[in-house]
């Protein structure tokens, strides 16, 4: 073969790979394990662009690199493939989801396959597939089946809790549960009637029916989480979304807060990551008191990290939803508060969490009593307070809190401030109006203040001590028809379990994929919905579980994908363990990742797994930006000009497709193609061209600059893709795409294939012994290579692979000993051509199967120094010595060289310092 035709050579490689199983992997105690994770895709029509791979290829760098390091190493890859948008499509179409996505699949797979990857194609998973959500039905039922033991600090079986109870009632149980579950002796529980015991069961059940407040998308008919909704409308087709109750199935992710909080600490991932978890989970210590309201038997509680402020209080505020709204609002207030909770409750909480300049509320027309000084406060409605957060309730203290005291002052309200002791520390100076005794605070530091107040608070049974988490328990049903059924029927209106046996649970057909007219989910459209029982037939649970539950568990199925006994047999997943290396996006930082660990957590507790934390080393790779093209039409014409023309003439930009540019070259006829309406236009050029402008923005198919990557594999190869990708720049940060610089990263590959052929294209490698230049040049990057490899510098080890074959074409190097290494450290990165390259050195294996080069510090080591010598103060020579001499040797050799004795003029030297390695120093 003589020239380079990588699309020949990549072809034969993949069909390699695909016929052999190359990268099966298989449980082998011989062998240290490294399992290598990408976040699965969810497959989209439009297919992969060229953003899409980059993460995917720096795992498979890692992949094929701990390979070559003697490491046994899972790659899988599958689909997260339940998903709205199959469902939408349904809607419009008819056609069944699991059409489109099969579809969608197949095409995401030939293009993953096109570009080299070294997956485990063996051990695919599809969320969608029965064999798979057979297993995450099961989850569930655990899930359903267990409860969380506050004392032993972990879950534990429902029936083991029923137990308890028949013996002792719940007095004395430790357990996270509802706050309004009833306290009840064993004589008490012993006399309930079945229903009232599943009812108070299904209090303390680690998932459980409640009702919560949602958001509700009336146009695609289903409940969205906050991260799919944007302004009171949600992000897939802009629709408006209302915030109404709901009977919804929820997870108790809270009751892990603070396991999820500390095992933080146990994994290797950037900061800004770990510090997303923390506040999302939100641990706050503090108090829970309660306001008297007046006028009203009823209390306001609230939780707060200040209570040491007590006296700074000028008002509470209620989040709009929150459960005494109506009955405060006075007839006064009424007209204006209605008006304002309306809106207000509508707004996603995302929204409100993250909007600081807006201020806005309603006065209720209602008092509070401050339980320590017996003063009336108002009552506010404010959409800056959460329901789901804490008590749904704050005591504002505006001088030490920003957001109470700007709306403090928005609506005029007074602003005292604190300053006893320390309790300076956290306001805001300068803003109170009016300064306040605390008291009983009165020189004592905070964490003494706090604890006094606390006392105080219990003494007089207003309230406790208290750790906060602003985590919610986790929304757990979708009224989708596109998602795992939930294994659960109703019996006299209470939820009950599937026998085991009767697992999966499968999606059945329906004549059309929306709610049904009366407003039951799209599962209310199939017949005979039922589960037949001994006891009967009993209908099933018609939502469905949301996008998360299959992705929450993914990594244990490829394990052991095909095990139809259990969801993955204990021996491999204790082999395999916890993913050494994931890479994924960072806009999974908390809701994936957070219900991920949960799960795992919860496994673990329940026997099923080893592993408490499923992710050792996580990598979030950045975005590749789009570079978008413009053309410059003149205004009111049919006439472009070239962009170094465009300031002579009143034009405007238009974006163009950037697969017809080329180095910011326009193709012109196919531009007349892709706009027809354009066919007759005319072009005023640039020394014969027309050229683009160009900007970086957001990779869209709205501005014409998505790059498919099937097109730079066609025109390049898949092994300038890969190595372009990565030399882009560091994997973690955001970088704009350029295919103006891919052909230099082409071009280096041609080089790269020239060092092992002669001058006629035929292969030629030389048995010869390489020199100590060619053995510098390869040491040099073997240590490179394998330091990138140890901190994920990519991008700097195609730039030494790129001076590395120009240093050994410079030396004409065609050497065995230096090409052979320098084929497998470029492997990893380039794999189609580094096969070829392996097989035409005459080896009958992959190359997968070699061993990393062993790097030898000896090569690296100088001989000679180059010794600069000063004549009186002036550098007037440079000679190059070997190290090994002596200082008299090293004199001895300057004195008698050419350049100095000219210098000197054969003149004896007064003093010679010579510093061995270093410098010669003569002074005449």
């Amino acid at each position: 073969m003589a020239d380079y035709n990588f699309q020949e050579i990549e072809k034969k490689w993949q069909s390699y790979w695909e016929k052999n199983q190359i990268f099966n992997a298989e449980v082998d105690q011989t062998k240290p394990k490294f399992y290598s994770l990408d976040m699965f895709p969810y497959p989209s029509g439009a297919g992969l662009h060229v953003g899409h791979p980059l993460g995917y290829i720096a795992s498979d760098i890692i992949t094929r690199f701990k390979r070559l390091e003697g490491y046994n190493v899972l790659h899988p890859m599958g689909y997260d493939s339940f998903g709205l948008p199959a469902e939408q499509y349904a809607i419009q179409t008819g056609q069944h989801p699991a059409i489109t996505t099969e579809q969608n699949i197949n095409r995401y797979t030939e293009q993953l396959k096109n570009i080299g990857f070294a997956f485990d194609w063996s051990k695919e998973v599809r969320t969608s597939n029965p064999d798979y959500y057979k297993w995450t039905q099961w989850i569930f039922m655990q899930l359903f089946n267990s409860y969380y033991d506050k004392t032993d600090n972990k879950a534990k079986s429902i029936a083991s809790l029923g137990a308890i109870f028949e013996k002792e009632g719940n007095t004395n149980i430790q357990a996270v549960c509802d706050e309004d579950t009833p306290v009840f002796s064993s004589d008490d529980w012993n006399s309930f009637s079945e229903k009232k015991q599943q009812e108070i069961l299904l209090q303390y059940r680690l998932t459980f029916l409640a009702e919560t407040t949602v958001n509700w998308c009336a146009a695609l008919g289903t409940v969205l989480s906050n991260d799919e909704v944007k302004d009171g409308f949600s992000e897939r087709g802009g629709h408006p979304v209302e915030r109404k109750k709901m009977m919804q199935w929820s997870m108790r992710i809270t009751a892990y807060a603070e396991r999820l909080l500390q095992g933080l600490e146990k994994v290797d991932w950037s900061e800004p990551i770990k510090e997303m978890q923390r506040n999302w989970i939100g641990k706050s210590i503090g108090a829970e008191m309660v306001f008297q309201i007046k006028g009203k038997d009823k209390q306001i509680k609230v939780f707060t990290t200040r209570i040491d402020t007590i006296y700074g209080v000028t008002y509470l505020a209620l989040a709009p939803e929150h459960e005494y709204v109506q009955e405060l609002i006075t007839d006064d207030q009424r007209e204006t508060a209605e008006a304002y909770v309306e809106v207000a409750k509508n707004r996603s909480e995302r929204d409100r969490m993250s909007d600081v300049k807006t201020i806005s509320g309603a006065f209720t027309g209602s008092y509070a009593i401050n339980p320590f000084n017996g003063e009336e406060i108002q009552i506010w409605i404010a959409d800056y307070v959460l329901a789901g957060y804490g008590t749904g309730a704050v005591m504002a203290v505006p001088a030490h809190d920003e957001r109470d005291y700007n709306f403090a002052r928005h609506f005029g309200l007074e602003v005292r401030q604190v300053i006893e002791g320390s309790m300076e520390n956290g306001s805001f100076p300068g803003k109170g109006e009016t300064i306040i005794n605390s008291g009983f605070i009165t020189d004592l530091e905070m964490k003494d203040a706090m604890n006094k107040a606390i006392a105080f608070l219990e003494e007089k049974k207003i309230g406790k001590g208290k750790i906060q988490y602003r985590m919610r328990d986790a929304i757990f049903t979708r009224q989708r028809y596109w998602g795992e059924p939930l294994p659960v029927f109703f019996k006299d209106g209470l939820p009950y379990l599937m026998d085991e046996k009767d697992l999966p649970l499968v999606l059945p057909e329906v004549d059309k994929y929306l709610p049904t007219e009366d407003g039951e989910p799209p599962l209310g459209r199939a017949k005979d919905w039922t589960y037949k029982t001994a006891e009967g037939e009993f209908p099933l649970e018609k939502s469905t579980m949301p996008g998360w539950a299959g992705s929450s568990w993914y990594f244990f199925r490829y394990m052991d994908p095909k095990n139809t006994e259990k969801f993955v047999d204990p021996e491999k997943e204790k082999y395999w363990g916890a993913v050494n290396l994931y890479i994924g996006g960072a806009e999974h930082a908390t809701g994936h990742l957070l219900y991920s660990r949960f799960w795992t957590k919860f496994l673990f507790d329940i026997g099923a797994v080893s592993i408490e934390e499923p992710f050792q080393k996580m990598i979030n790779q950045g975005m590749i930006q789009g570079r978008s093209n413009f053309v410059y039409r003149v205004k009111g014409s049919n006439q472009f000009v070239s962009y170094g023309l465009k300031d002579n003439y009143d034009t405007s930009a238009m974006h163009v497709d950037v697969n017809i540019v080329h180095n910011d070259q326009l193709n012109l006829e196919k531009f007349k193609s892709w706009r027809p309406d354009l066919a007759d236009a005319e072009f005023l050029l640039e020394d014969g061209k027309y050229i683009c402008g160009a900007e970086v923005e957001k990779m869209s198919k709205s501005k014409y600059n998505v790059v498919n990557p099937d097109d730079i594999i066609e025109r390049y190869g898949a092994d300038t893709l890969r190595l372009y990708e990565m030399f882009l720049g560091p994997l973690e940060q955001f970088k704009p795409w350029n295919t103006n610089g891919i052909d230099g990263v082409f071009k280096f590959l041609k080089k790269l294939w020239k060092l092992y052929h002669d001058s006629n294209g035929q292969f030629q490698v030389s048995e010869e012994k390489p020199n100590k230049e060619e053995l510098k040049t390869l040491h040099k990057t073997i240590k490179k290579t394998k330091e990138d490899m140890d901190s994920y510098s990519f991008n700097t080890s195609v730039a030494s692979f790129m001076i590395c074959v120009n240093e050994l074409t410079s030396l004409k190097c065609n050497k065995r000993e230096i090409l052979e290494p320098l084929t497998i450290l470029v492997s990893s990165y380039a794999p189609h051509i580094a096969e070829e390259l392996w097989s035409l050195l005459g080896h009958s294996n992959s190359i997968i199967n070699a061993t990393f080069p062993e790097f030898k510090e000896e090569f690296l080591i100088e001989n000679n120094h180059e010794y600069p010598v000063s004549i009186n103060g002036k550098m007037r020579a440079k000679l190059t010595l070997p190290l090994s001499l002596s200082r008299e040797e090293v004199e001895k050799a300057a004195l008698e060289d050419a350049t100095v004795l000219k210098w000197t003029e054969g003149n004896p030297p007064k003093k010679v310092i010579v510093v061995p390695g270093k410098i010669v120093n003569i002074v005449i």
